[in-house]
């Protein structure tokens, strides 16, 4: 662990007073999906928040971007916990896909789904959309670019504003995964880490 995150004690008031608030405005769980825990109070408070409340001011419309992914995208939240997930393979990411995995779950994908997930877009039993995310997914991992064979399956599946949110989403992934990788941010007890890499074969 490279940044020592910071006891809730050493927290901004202001950042306090946020996610007070967010608890208040939503039902129990409903900021799981932005970053924010799923297990009750015990995993109200992810490590990796504790390490980007270093920074107060980068922190406060982090949660709101995150929010608004999470919880207003035009995005299904299966569809979108399936870019996270192959966002978080990509990046090797043990942080990003212990803790979407479950969020994936939440959503509605099967564990033979997400056993899928490493294989990628080759893996049988993808419908074309899934497809077209995860090869998207894919491309904008290796090159940040999506070719134009992806975008038009992608198009012929998904409204525009559905395409942008797409691309932001694993943008949000890919960096998460980079913030958490760097820093050194560790996954909690009880999550589920990364799988082993499937078999060439």
């Amino acid at each position: 662990m490279r940044i020592r995150p910071l006891e809730i004690s050493e927290w901004s008031p202001k950042i306090l007073e946020k996610l007070a608030g967010m608890a208040r405005a939503e039902p129990p769980q409903a900021e799981a999906h932005a970053e924010e825990g799923s297990r009750g109070e015990s995993r109200a408070l992810p490590v990796m928040l504790k390490t980007v409340a270093h920074h107060p001011e980068l922190m406060d419309p982090f949660l709101d971007f995150s929010r608004t992914i999470a919880r207003k995208g035009a995005l299904t939240r299966r569809d979108s916990e399936l870019l996270a997930l192959r966002a978080a393979w990509n990046c090797r990411s043990h942080f990003e896909w212990g803790h979407h995995l479950e969020y994936a779950l939440e959503a509605g994908l099967t564990r033979e789904e997400i056993a899928r997930v490493p294989v990628g877009p080759t893996a049988e039993g993808w419908s074309a959309a899934e497809r077209a995310l995860l090869e998207a997914a894919d491309e904008l991992h290796e090159r940040q670019h999506v070719s134009d064979e992806v975008w038009a399956n992608l198009a012929a599946e998904f409204s525009d504003k559905q395409l942008v949110e797409i691309l932001f989403v694993v943008g949000q992934y890919t960096m998460l995964s980079m913030f958490v990788n760097s820093s050194g941010v560790e996954l909690e007890p009880g999550y589920e880490s990364l799988p082993a890499k499937p078999s060439a074969g």
